[in-house]
């Protein structure tokens, strides 16, 4: 009769089985609280000396030159702009803000960023600075749809930075290849930098009050900073410095 003992270390043995053991007696006693002579490394892949390679990670500005670089109309720009998800501005935004006026025209202006207004609306300079702004052309006879002096507009970002802050530098960077090549597909005569973030971008300076007024080069094409509207409704006593410019812009288009 088999006893309880038997029936205890069976389904031991069982148990053992069961969590994957394949051998009940090794070949050699096996003492495990012995130290053996050598412990190996485990093996680890080679590395450079300089330490682990990290992973690539993709330029955006270089993937901004690249889909720049395709786009062959105004048309084309816009649809790459569309599909550039590598600035997180676009996530927080309502509308992609590409431009306004007249394609072609003989001057271009260049703002910095889509506020409120124009989020809503897709269209730059449509809020009070842009209220402002038209009457500042309109003084000069030029405007976005004039019949004899057109311009055309657009801005440093597309897409409007959270609570109007300022522009990162990382967010001009990605986005100035699509603003370069704008400027070629545009093809105006003169260009007009306006306020201190368009002239940060394609001068490489800031300080507007500085600035401003002097005829300077960009994509070799003269180009004139200027006050942004927005600061002249907080400082209207600029007003008689941007009138001074406005006049410089209008003698530059006349003289050709």
């Amino acid at each position: 009769m088999e006893s309880a003992s038997f029936h205890h270390e069976h389904a031991l043995l069982e148990w053992q089985i069961e969590l994957g053991a394949t051998e009940a007696i090794s070949d050699v006693p096996v003492n495990r609280y012995d130290v053996p002579a050598v412990v190996e490394k485990p093996k680890v892949a080679e590395v450079p000396a300089g330490g682990f390679v990290p992973m690539a990670k993709e330029d955006p500005v270089a993937l901004a030159e690249q889909a720049a670089k395709t786009a062959s109309t105004l048309e084309e720009l816009r649809a790459a702009m569309a599909a550039f998800d590598h600035c997180d501005l676009k996530k927080g935004a309502r509308n992609l803000v590409f431009s306004d006026g007249t394609p072609g025209a003989r001057v271009m202006l260049v703002g910095e960023a889509p506020g409120r207004d124009e989020d809503r609306e897709g269209r730059p300079f449509v809020g009070k600075a842009g209220q402002l702004l038209d009457k500042m052309l309109a003084a000069i006879q030029m405007g976005r749809n004039h019949a004899e002096a057109p311009v055309y507009i657009t801005n440093v970002l597309p897409w409007r930075p959270p609570q109007n802050r300022d522009p990162k530098p990382h967010e001009i960077a990605m986005m100035k290849p699509f603003l370069l090549r704008h400027i070629e597909l545009a093809a105006p005569q003169v260009l007009v930098l306006v306020g201190n973030w368009s002239c940060q971008t394609l001068l490489g300076k800031r300080g507007i009050t500085r600035l401003r007024g002097q005829w300077t080069q960009v994509a070799g094409l003269p180009a004139l900073p200027m006050f942004h509207p927005a600061y002249l409704l907080r400082s209207p006593e600029f007003k008689r410095e941007a009138w001074a410019d406005l006049l410089s812009l209008k003698k530059k288009v006349q003289d050709g």
